[in-house]
């Protein structure tokens, strides 16, 4: 979890954030985008607060426009330009240092997915400080009476469950083993289905699950994931995914069928058996990454179908 400065941070300064941002040429675009977006979003913003924005540059909107094709912001669905809006709004005032100090995490947005559940935001600062692993902060905590502006180069767009592996360093080897059973896939691969409307629920083993599910199947240390045949991969990666958003409050203990073929689910223990007995732990610190598209709970070893 994100911890936020105290809300008496900004008190000594003069305008809102809105006031802030027609007051800023180069946030022209994002006062126009809220001006134009569902929800009264001006007014939203405009209110006690406080409020975190990731205020993206006029030239982050104008690529945001060009890659998804749109003409101009009035072609955006205002549904849509809501939602988008509200993945760049965090409840509270989260400062750079609050960031730095958190290293990476996640944090919600205002935005919604799936159940009414808010989007999570995958923060990493290793590298300066980036969202979701494709906007960067350009100028950080800029002080308004009602919250934290911070300046950041891209519009974050709403987040599928890839979106979250991939922004996720330690998520690194699950993007690999998607992109191996994708490789040899006739069928429709695996990282267009999860990019798409879903819901879902992934189960993602993280770096060392991957890691102990290699010296599980060679002690020696010789084998990598490579080695694996893609076919084998694919069969694996289904067994961490169920059609629906369960959230892990939603968990409960019992069969769960998986689109590869049943698991067994302790909710109590956090866990989940596989057909072999193998037991994989779900990560407690690392559960309801909420994508627009599913939900995500980090695990710390790799579901294997029957053997």
């Amino acid at each position: 979890m994100l911890s936020c400065s105290d809300d008496d941070v900004n008190t000594q300064q003069e305008f809102n954030i809105v006031e802030t941002a027609l007051a800023s040429p180069n946030l022209s675009n994002l006062v126009a985008a809220l001006q134009a977006a569902d929800g009264n979003l001006v007014n939203v913003l405009s209110g006690e607060g406080p409020f975190t924005v990731l205020a993206p540059t006029n030239e982050a909107f104008a690529t945001f426009l060009s890659d998804n094709g749109f003409a101009s912001l009035s072609e955006v669905p205002t549904d849509v330009l809501s939602q988008i809006l509200l993945n760049h709004v965090i409840s509270g005032n989260v400062t750079s240092t609050d960031l730095i100090s958190a290293g990476s995490g996640y944090a919600n947005t205002s935005a919604t997915g799936p159940g009414n559940n808010n989007l999570s935001l995958y923060f990493n600062t290793t590298n300066g400080v980036r969202f979701n692993g494709v906007s960067s902060v350009t100028n950080a905590d800029i002080m308004a009476t009602n919250g934290t502006i911070h300046i950041a180069d891209a519009v974050i767009g709403l987040p599928t469950v890839v979106d979250f592996a991939l922004a996720n360093p330690a998520l690194s080897n699950l993007v690999a083993a998607l992109q191996s059973a994708d490789s040899q896939s006739t069928s429709p691969n695996l990282i267009g289905t999860l990019s798409g409307n879903g819901p879902f629920t992934v189960f993602a083993p993280t770096d060392t699950a991957f890691g102990n599910l290699l010296l599980e199947l060679d002690p020696s240390g010789n084998t990598t994931l490579g080695d694996i045949p893609p076919s084998t991969v694919e069969a694996v990666l289904t067994y961490h995914v169920v059609g629906a958003n369960v959230t892990s409050s939603q968990l409960s203990s019992g069969t769960v069928s998986t689109l590869g073929g049943n698991v067994t689910v302790n909710a109590t223990n956090f866990t989940i058996t596989d057909p072999n007995d193998r037991v994989s732990g779900i990560i407690t610190s690392l559960v309801d990454i909420q994508a627009i598209n599913g939900v995500v709970h980090a695990i710390d070893k790799v579901i294997l179908p029957p053997q």
